[in-house]
């Protein structure tokens, strides 16, 4: 009779240690990205960032992030972290916003705080994944070259001009 205690511990460890295996990690991957956010998009060049205004920590922004497309008026993923001096993470901000938002990357020390906050901006459906911790992180990432629509303009300007000179002529 004394083997059953011992046999009712031994299944008890064994599902403790089966649930133990299925604790997940507090990381996204990309895999988990493609899950919780399906690519269909409600106008061309659509995108989705990660949406969140001062989460606790990344974990908590990317897990309870709506689930919307961005509006037409942006193009970029931006992401405002605050750490402590030790790293910990404060707050972490994330939204879409447009190209005037992320003129202003890089991370600064708020002194009478004790704080960093560091800022960055990227381009790409849901590329706001990871935090800036450094100014090594805290850039503008972007595909495509933000003057394009620049030089769209330069380039109708010039046309024009020419057809002018060749119809007035």
């Amino acid at each position: 009779m004394e083997s059953w205690p011992t046999l009712a511990w031994v299944l008890l460890l064994s599902l403790i240690a089966d649930c133990l295996k299925a604790v997940q990690p507090r990381d996204f991957t990309v895999k988990d990205i493609i899950y919780l956010h399906p690519s269909t998009t409600p106008y061309p060049g659509g995108f989705k960032c990660f949406t969140c205004e001062k989460a606790a920590d990344n974990y908590e922004c990317n897990r309870w992030a709506p689930d919307i497309y961005c509006p037409k008026g942006t193009r970029y993923c931006y992401t405002q972290h605050t750490l402590e001096a030790s790293g910990e993470s404060i707050s972490v901000t994330k939204r879409c916003v447009p190209l005037e938002d992320c003129l202003s990357t890089g991370c600064i020390d708020s002194k009478h705080e004790g704080h960093k906050i560091c800022t960055s901006c990227c381009e790409g459906n849901i590329c706001n994944l990871p935090l800036p911790r450094n100014a090594t992180d805290a850039i503008f990432a972007t595909t495509s070259p933000i003057n394009q629509t620049k030089r769209l303009s330069q380039h109708i300007l010039i046309i024009t001009s020419c057809l002018l000179l060749v119809f007035t002529s």
